[in-house]
């Protein structure tokens, strides 16, 4: 008898279930309701929901039972961890799928690294539905290590298992202009999911982004630009990350026009391990919007139906026969913290998570810092009358685009008080270009933080306020083959190796949350800024695709007005 045969007479209650959560509570997302009801399951499938018997049971007696989580967009090389730890922090979080774009590791290597990325999401302990990179590089005006990810380049993976749709299109510009590169990659994924990228576009820009197929967006700040981007017949993903945190204003703002959440999402995208140890993940989107006022169904739907439907993953996303048995169970609506767990009809404990063990990384991949000796003089910045200056937005990656007058001596800019200066250096071995800034806001005195993580070219990017410990940081850096670093006084005071594309770690979560923490830590005792976040703040002051004002390898960047900046 066949498992099929198996599930249709267990659904008919004529053989008991493999397995059967008892007399809970189960959240119909479908029916926006509560319903007194078992869940039969059957090899990994929900089977029935009513009343059933099991082989074995579960007692959910007072307990919610919803389907599993999902993240509607993520980058996984962000959490600075492979698959496999990723998948072991967030499974027991109540997250089962994620939707994930390798952009960064694309950046850096290629074809190469999607192949790793490929294999490795096989081996994790969640289901990683991935979404091919639509904007390799972000721009043409700074310098990756891997040059373009061509469409032609894509059709190698087109159907590739785990490959769901195109991620994010960042080139909005190149959309709304018919640039053929980028229309070719849409063309190439038509009747896929396509995911968008595109902060502060108009109202009509909206409608051009949606009619080129683009269907998601995951880049608003306010209620009013997810409004515009909805009438364009786009779905919104609120984002909850580390450093932008959108989910507030943009469900308060749908709750308190009247407006509802059904093409709604959310994400997670740029979330440190030690943020979701310690605050959650889409379990801790859940309870944010819950306590904005939202029905706790709601809440829930946007967690799973929702993004089930927006993904067009119809295997997942409610508690219904025939879909996969993915679920969650909590004590409590008021405060959605799984005590139980299932994935794939399995119960996630300590064991199921230890079964997984993760891909080795090829050697290329663990190679790919170059840069030689800096000479100081190439650190240097003029100053003028008045400056081209970062200006760093507390909780947000968008940056202020400040013309003020600078500290300097003898016509040089000498970080000072609320300014420092900011460096990018090619660290792929292409062109050996460094830049300099300053920036205003970021908050370190006596000391400075360096990392390869720098969206999306992933050059080398430092914040200082003195060359000494500049160097330092850079040159610790490229020893550990990338990563972050922390130096003061001229010592390396913290740091953190990411020898994986010199942005992830082989550590396991454990020890890769105690070093991030630990340059968390150092960063701040040096006076980074309330509401910056050295590792996920710094890491974004180089992508020039968010607004307004960026450093890349090639110079300061005016992303409102998509052109370099004199001086």
């Amino acid at each position: 008898m066949n498992l099929s045969e198996n599930a249709r007479r267990a659904a008919l209650g004529q053989q008991k279930a493999e397995l059967v959560l008892k007399n809970g509570l189960v959240v119909d997302v479908l029916g926006k309701r509560i319903l007194r009801q078992d869940v039969a399951v059957c090899g990994g499938t929900i089977a029935g929901v009513g009343d059933y018997a099991g082989e074995r049971e579960i007692d959910c007696a007072g307990k919610y039972i919803m389907p599993g989580f999902i993240d509607a967009h993520i980058h996984i090389e962000s959490t600075l961890a492979t698959p496999c730890e990723l998948g072991r922090s967030i499974l027991p979080k109540g997250t089962t799928t994620c939707i994930a774009d390798p952009h960064e590791l694309v950046n850096v290597k290629g074809a190469e690294a999607l192949r790793w990325l490929l294999a490795a999401v096989k081996e994790a302990p969640v289901d990683f539905c991935v979404m091919l990179p639509s904007s390799v590089p972000a721009t043409p005006f700074d310098t990756n290590g891997a040059g373009e990810f061509t469409a032609q380049d894509m059709r190698e993976f087109l159907n590739a298992e785990g490959v769901l749709g195109l991620g994010e299109v960042m080139c909005f510009a190149d959309v709304f202009a018919g640039a053929p590169h980028i229309l070719e990659k849409l063309a190439l994924f038509e009747g896929r999911p396509i995911d968008g990228h595109a902060p502060g576009i108009s109202e009509k820009q909206a409608q051009a982004y949606a009619l080129a197929g683009v269907m998601t967006d995951h880049e608003c700040t306010t209620y009013e630009e997810a409004a515009r981007k909805l009438r364009a017949g786009m779905y919104i993903l609120a984002r909850e990350g580390s450093g932008a945190q959108n989910l507030e204003a943009i469900v308060s703002g749908l709750l308190a026009a009247g407006e509802g959440l059904d093409r709604c999402a959310f994400c997670a995208d740029d979330k440190h391990l030690d943020d979701i140890s310690s605050l959650g993940h889409i379990n801790h989107c859940i309870n944010r919007t819950i306590t904005l006022g939202a029905d706790p169904i709601d809440a829930i739907a946007m967690a799973t139906i929702n993004p089930a439907r927006i993904y067009g993953l119809r295997d997942r996303g409610a508690v219904a026969p025939g879909l996969r048995a993915d679920l969650v169970v909590c004590d409590s609506l008021d405060n959605i913290e799984p005590v139980l767990v299932l994935r794939g009809g399995e119960v996630a404990d300590a064991a199921f998570l230890n079964r997984f063990s993760g891909t080795p990384c090829p050697a290329p991949l663990l190679d790919t810092v170059h840069f030689g000796e800096i000479d100081p003089a190439r650190l240097a910045v003029r100053a003028g009358k008045t400056n081209h200056v970062i200006g760093v937005v507390p909780f947000q990656l968008l940056t202020g685009h400040l013309v003020e007058s600078v500290p300097q001596k003898d016509g040089w800019f000498v970080p000072q008080g609320d300014y420092a200066k900011l460096v990018v250096i090619e660290r792929h071995g292409r062109n050996g270009n460094v830049a300099a800034a300053p920036v205003k806001g970021f908050g370190i005195r006596g000391g400075a933080v360096a990392t390869s993580v720098s969206h999306d070219s992933h050059n080398l990017i430092v914040c200082g306020d003195n060359d000494r410990d500049i160097l330092a940081a850079a040159s610790r850096v490229r020893e550990m083959h990338g990563g972050y670093a922390v130096a003061s006084g001229g010592e390396i005071i913290a740091e953190l190796p990411l020898e994986i594309c010199g942005l992830m770690s082989a550590l396991d979560a454990p020890a890769l949350c105690k070093k991030a923490a630990n340059i968390v830590s150092q960063a701040k005792r040096l006076g980074v800024a309330d509401g910056v976040d050295p590792i996920i703040n710094l890491s974004f002051m180089a992508l020039p695709v968010i607004p307004s004002i960026r450093l890349l390898d090639t110079g300061l960047f005016d992303v409102d007005q998509f052109r370099h900046l004199d001086g």
